[in-house]
């Protein structure tokens, strides 16, 4: 009987005690539709970051300024928030970078750049070496699907522009072929979420069109960005 009711007391608190070990959300509201985006535990600076910057409220009103077709969609420049229809955006940030987050203590990757993938944008190794992410700009991955040959041949590349730390493995392989993304970024961009829902959300923005400088045309505003529960 003791056992019986030990059993009855365990249910109940597992009723009621909040669940623990859950991945933060974010849901992101824009003018064309809601992305909901969870953020990885083992990427905890960048998820972190971002979560600060949500419930500061730093991305509302900003604009996805950069947007590329079959490849990726980008905002995080707070100078956005007021841009002229035509002014080139892009430039603004907020002062900090972050210490990249790309592979496991055993050296393997992390995260890869699958399509629906949420990671930070940075400065070019030429002048930004260490890998060091923005504070801010962000983008989701849309991409494109590969074949096994040009991925045989980004693999390769992935290999030497990595020192050897990114191998175009079959499950990889096989991600790229079916779902898509933008594998000649894996292990140099710092992967630390994913669209869960809304991602023809992201697919009807990267259709936009865009001017010379890959900005919308046609205005598309994060309106709201919050903890999602």
């Amino acid at each position: 009987m003791r056992e019986v009711r030990i059993l009855i007391l365990l249910l109940a608190l597992s009723v009621v005690l909040p669940a623990t070990g859950q991945r933060k959300q974010v849901l992101m509201e824009t003018t064309e539709g809601n992305i909901l985006l969870t953020l990885y535990d083992d990427t905890p600076l960048h998820r972190d970051n971002f979560l600060r910057l949500a419930r500061e409220h730093f991305y509302d009103s900003l604009l996805f300024h950069r947007v590329i077709r079959n490849f990726m969609i980008q905002a995080g420049d707070p100078t956005s928030r007021h841009a002229e229809p035509g002014a080139t955006v892009g430039e603004g940030d907020v002062g900090y970078t972050i210490e990249p987050e790309l592979f496991a203590a055993d050296g393997h990757l992390l995260h890869h750049h699958r399509r629906g993938a949420l990671a930070m944008a940075r400065e070019g190794d030429d002048v930004n070496p260490e890998r060091r992410s923005s504070g801010s700009h962000f983008y989701i991955v849309w991409g494109k699907t590969f074949s096994s040959a040009d991925l045989k041949t980004i693999g390769e590349r992935l290999d030497t522009m990595t020192q050897h730390r990114v191998l175009m493995t079959p499950e990889m392989t096989d991600l790229y072929r079916k779902v898509g993304g933008t594998p000649h970024l894996d292990g140099q961009y710092t992967v630390f979420g994913e669209v869960t829902e809304g991602l023809d959300v992201v697919k009807r923005i990267q259709q936009a069109f865009t001017d010379d400088y890959d900005r919308p045309v046609d205005d598309i505003r994060i309106l709201r960005v919050r903890e999602y529960q």
